[in-house]
């Protein structure tokens, strides 16, 4: 559970520079150049997947039952994991409907993503994942938003086509993830 942690630390740590040291990075960035920021910014973010993909692995190998979900979470579960990769696609999908209501699709997307592994999950290891990225996001989130306020951000208007084309490849992702990609990556059949 160490490495898991850790890797936890050092990713979330650093995506959670701009909730917390939002100066200092425009410090850093402005010091080291773009380039460079991002190279680093990158690397050390691979070595906390890593860790954290290392981690959760070892983590699984002894698992700690803290609870017992009903079944019924599996349901739950994987609709808002649907609406999570709406979300997800709405951070990319120029002027949808979604990102102009919502504002963060992204982080939304990681928010629904985490609770929806919680509710489905109840060891020791995916609480502690699962549950430190849904704190994350909401901190995130929280502080996004206040830098659009203090900025006076203003996101354009969605339209009706940008909006059915997020949702089909939300929808769409979801699918080809939970029936195709998720049991050989993760090594869990969702369905």
């Amino acid at each position: 559970m160490t490495i898991l942690i850790l890797g936890l630390i050092i990713f979330l740590g650093l995506h959670s520079v701009r909730i917390f040291a939002d100066g200092w990075r425009t410090q850093m960035r402005a010091r080291l150049g773009e380039k460079t920021w991002k190279g680093l910014y990158s690397l050390i973010s691979l070595i906390g997947l890593a860790l954290i993909v290392w981690g959760y692995g070892l983590a699984r190998q002894t698992p700690l039952a803290v609870w017992t979900p009903p079944p019924f979470t599996r349901h739950l579960a994987a609709l808002l994991v649907c609406i999570a990769f709406v979300f997800i696609a709405a951070a990319y999908v120029p002027r949808n409907g979604i990102k102009a209501r919502l504002h963060h699709p992204m982080t939304l997307g990681v928010k629904t993503w985490a609770l929806a592994h919680l509710l489905a999950n109840g060891t020791l290891h995916d609480i502690i994942l699962f549950g430190a990225f849904l704190l994350w996001a909401v901190l995130l989130f929280r502080s996004a938003r206040r830098r659009d306020a203090a900025a006076g951000t203003a996101y354009p208007a969605g339209s009706g086509g940008a909006t059915a084309l997020t949702i089909v490849a939300g929808v769409a992702g979801a699918l080809i993830f939970a029936l195709w990609l998720h049991a050989p990556l993760i090594g869990v059949r969702p369905f």
